[in-house]
């Protein structure tokens, strides 16, 4: 009996977005207006390379950043949430799935000491240049035309598990904990035995009300969370099975 426990990072283990996060280190905390005005829908993540270009020319650099981004918040209970996890892996593979980036992610879990219980991260790879400016890159290509150009979670998801089987490991159930209009892709690929926990209140949990009204519910159990608790409640149920 195994578990795969999948995250979403932004809005999900932090309370926050650390790509708007990371404009604290901005001279006077914001964008000038045409570099915000920039973005185009799908495409985030070039609209994220070009606000690192902007930090690094305004002299922000690596240590500064780190600084910045270990500061956020994370999600209500998502600390014990994590500590459990971390207390019980025999029982739970566990993947963080996100469009933020791996050196936001590593910064963040690393100062909270709980890196260790994820198995993979799955995010647009980031690295510091030789003249110690962020550079974002898309974590892949894919032909999903409901996702952003950078990242389906579907297809990371399906890939991941593939090369889980090929190893041999396969799961008693997903569970899927998520906020965003992304993970609906995702939460859509799950069978009837898995489940998908949106957080209250944020588009996920919208979009996926608004399938069950127009009569095309998905397929797997749904179970709405408002604190990591929450989600802790769910996993010691799955224990006792």
């Amino acid at each position: 009996m195994k578990f795969l426990l999948v995250f979403d990072f932004d809005h999900t283990i932090i309370d926050e977005n650390s790509d708007t996060w990371i404009v604290k280190c901005a001279p006077e905390n914001k964008l000038p207006s045409g570099l915000r005005n920039s973005y185009r829908p799908g495409h985030w993540t070039e609209y994220m390379g070009r606000v690192f270009v902007y930090l690094g020319d305004n002299g922000i650099r690596e240590d500064e950043m780190e600084r910045t981004m270990t500061t956020i918040p994370f999600t209500a209970g998502m600390v014990d949430l994590l500590g459990f996890i971390g207390e019980n892996k025999e029982l739970f593979d566990c993947i963080i799935v996100s469009d933020s980036n791996t050196a936001f992610i590593d910064w963040i879990l690393k100062a909270a000491d709980v890196h260790k219980v994820f198995d993979e991260v799955f995010t647009n790879p980031a690295a510091f240049s030789s003249t110690g400016y962020l550079t974002v890159q898309n974590f892949h290509a894919h032909h999903c035309a409901q996702c952003p150009k950078n990242l389906c979670k579907r297809k990371v998801l399906k890939e991941f598990l593939d090369k889980q089987l090929e190893r041999g490991v396969s799961y008693t159930q997903i569970v899927y904990i998520g906020d965003g209009g992304n993970d609906l892709c995702p939460v859509m690929f799950l069978k009837k035995d898995d489940i998908a926990m949106p957080r209250q209140g944020y588009t996920l949990e919208k979009k996926i009300s608004q399938l069950a009204q127009d009569l095309s519910p998905v397929e797997c159990s749904v179970l709405v969370w408002s604190s990591g608790i929450d989600i802790m409640s769910y996993l010691k149920l799955l224990m006792k099975e």
